[in-house]
């Protein structure tokens, strides 16, 4: 008769059986994380109540925020209004702000929303080109080049104009102010496959029409 043997000294014996490389040796499954951006941590901080934190939230995105708008309204003065009211309301909407998320984006679809606001209540002409060029003291060659400039940011705006606001407004959030496609999905509230879709047709219509000036850019879509 075979003497019984607790579980725990079977349990041994089980396993002087068993080859070493048949164990399975564990896989590290960990996922580098990049580090988040400086913008979105301070207004993750402000949001829960650091009121030092918003020196940082401001200047992070002050000049981009106002640089877009500058480009739409073409107004130093209205910009600079539009500017201060989109920093009002993030202020004010700063306990809505989702832990991890990414301010950016956030801040353009608040600013977007005074912008049309803005053009609703008043002029509804939306411009978007570089602003002013200085075109040199002396009126030579750089006055020709400033020219030229002017005269292609004219075509390029009299194309998008003629286009739906949604291809417009994907287009400008990517080429002028350096949205990632993300990015712009959020601030207007789609899909990446959606935005990517609207600023690819824009990009068409420009080449379409600018084919003379454009050249052989294909490798530039969106």
């Amino acid at each position: 008769m075979l003497a019984a043997v607790d579980a725990p000294e079977l349990h041994s014996c089980a396993l002087m059986h068993v080859a070493p490389r048949s164990i399975p040796r564990a896989r590290d499954t960990s996922v580098s994380v990049p580090p988040r951006a400086e913008a979105d941590v301070a207004m993750e901080r402000y949001a829960e109540g650091d009121d030092a934190s918003f020196g940082l939230v401001y200047d992070a995105l002050a000049p981009r925020l106002y640089g877009y708008l500058l480009r739409q309204t073409r107004e130093r003065a209205r910009a600079e209004d539009l500017l201060q009211q989109t920093m009002l309301n993030i202020h004010r909407a700063r306990a809505s702000f989702i832990p991890g998320a990414e301010v950016t984006p956030w801040a353009f679809a608040i600013a977007r929303r005074l912008l049309v606001d803005s053009f609703r209540r008043g002029k509804r002409e939306m411009l978007s080109d570089d602003g002013e060029l200085d075109p040199g003291p002396d009126g030579g060659p750089m006055a020709d080049e400033v020219a030229q400039a002017r005269e292609l940011a004219t075509r390029v705006q009299r194309v998008l104009s003629k286009l739906p606001e949604s291809q417009r407004v994907a287009f400008e959030l990517i080429k002028n102010e350096g949205l990632s496609v993300a990015e712009a999905a959020q601030v207007l509230g789609t899909t990446v496959a959606a935005v990517k879709l609207r600023a690819h047709r824009a990009y068409e219509a420009l080449r379409a029409a600018l084919g003379d000036v454009l050249g052989g850019a294909e490798g530039q879509k969106p």
